[in-house]
């Protein structure tokens, strides 16, 4: 007996389970296939090429200089150090540029709310202006355009007489680790648990009593006097050297080469521009009722913002401000453009030139940036979760 799809009854094509599990197993067993055909076709055109596949050669000299590393770092070192480096300069972007964007785009989302005719208007136009604009054409622009015209450290432009600006980046004051550093840390430890405590004792006593606490100033009060008594105890936790023209540059201090300026302010810039919609759309997901409810108890505008409305559209923007800071992280790559020695430009540029491992270094890329995008988005979302409404 067969039915109307012509399959006799009883037959596997009529059970939906079984056919879905076979059809799982031949696309599995497809890729696999597939990969393995890939796999293979690149180890013959290896070996045909000379070329020796492993991850060997990152233990081999590197022999060529870097120009910004937050590590010790010589042209003797290795391709791991290399892989170091270039992750902590592309971290370095990734958070200056998040840090920036979020300041930046929650104070322009508030501005499009604003009645003040001239802040709207201002906020709107730096909107519409800098989302539209590639960022790349931003990096080069702030690149060339800003930093590069400026004059050269001679002529530099300082302030307090401790931070110059010039055609070789930002120079400023650097901490030198003293023997009162220790002890500093332990302090703000302290400082750090006492003011967790508190707070904790302070939210309790206000839910049995009922009477407030000034939780903010007490808060900071303990971050300031632990510190500082520490400091007066042990002695200066930091000396700071202060940079120094000599010859044709500034010597001593920190300095924040022009292309890592040009990268974070390019990308911060562009970021904002979305960050601030999502803000403006989150803040107007908040029922007025709220607005007037805080009204009625007497807050005012200030403080029923950010104590009724924001907290309420946390919930509606932390979703797409995720995508955001990845998306900021993922374009921290076009830095590449300029020069700056970040993942994408160290690795799969100067490193895959020298060995032309292209496999295995694009594997390394790829996996780098897979895992700090998938930190990003476990953080945020613990943060969503732990904003997120409990419903009884």
């Amino acid at each position: 007996m067969q039915n109307h799809t012509g399959a006799p009854k009883g037959s596997w094509l009529t059970d939906p389970r079984i056919r879905a599990w076979v059809f799982q197993v031949v696309t599995v067993v497809v890729v696999i296939g597939l990969g393995w055909y890939l796999f293979h076709n690149m180890q013959v055109n290896q070996q045909h090429r000379g070329i020796t596949s492993g991850f060997g050669f990152l233990n081999n000299s590197a022999g060529f200089g870097i120009a910004q590393h937050l590590i010790d770092y010589t042209e003797a070192d290795t391709y791991w150090r290399v892989l170091v480096i270039g992750i902590l300069n592309t971290l370095l972007v990734s958070v200056l540029g998040i840090i920036l964007a979020t300041v930046l785009g929650f104070t322009l989302g508030v501005a499009r709310l604003s009645k003040n005719w001239l802040i709207n208007k201002v906020a709107t136009v730096y909107i519409e202006t800098f989302r539209n604009i590639p960022p790349l054409l931003q990096i080069l622009f702030w690149y060339f355009a800003i930093f590069l015209s400026l004059p050269g450290p001679r002529q530099a432009h300082g302030m307090l007489d401790m931070f110059f600006v010039s055609s070789r980046g930002l120079n400023m004051p650097a901490a030198l680790l003293a023997p009162g550093f220790g002890p500093f840390v332990v302090a703000v430890v302290v400082a750090i648990v006492a003011t967790v405590l508190m707070a904790r004792w302070a939210t309790k006593r206000f839910e049995q009593t009922g009477q407030p606490f000034h939780k903010f100033w007490t808060g900071l009060a303990i971050m300031i006097v632990v510190p500082a008594l520490a400091a007066l105890l042990f002695g200066a936790p930091v000396h700071w050297e202060i940079p120094a023209i000599r010859g044709f540059n500034f010597v001593g201090g920190w300095v924040l080469i022009p292309e890592l300026l040009a990268v974070v302010l390019s990308l911060s810039v562009y970021t904002a521009a979305f960050i601030a919609e999502i803000v403006r759309s989150g803040i107007g997901s908040v029922s007025h009722g709220q607005t007037e409810a805080a009204h009625s108890l007497g807050l005012r505008n200030g403080p029923t913002l950010r104590k009724v409305i924001i907290p309420q559209a946390m919930r509606v923007i932390v979703p797409p401000l995720t995508s955001q800071y990845l998306n900021l992280m993922k374009n921290s790559s076009l830095a590449a453009a300029v020069g700056y020695p970040e993942m994408v430009s160290l690795f799969s540029g100067t490193v895959l030139n020298q060995t032309g491992q292209a496999p295995e270094v694009m594997a390394i890329t790829m996996t780098v940036y897979l895992a700090i995008s998938v930190s990003i988005s476990l953080l945020m979302n613990a943060y969503n979760k732990r904003i997120a409404l409990i419903e009884r």
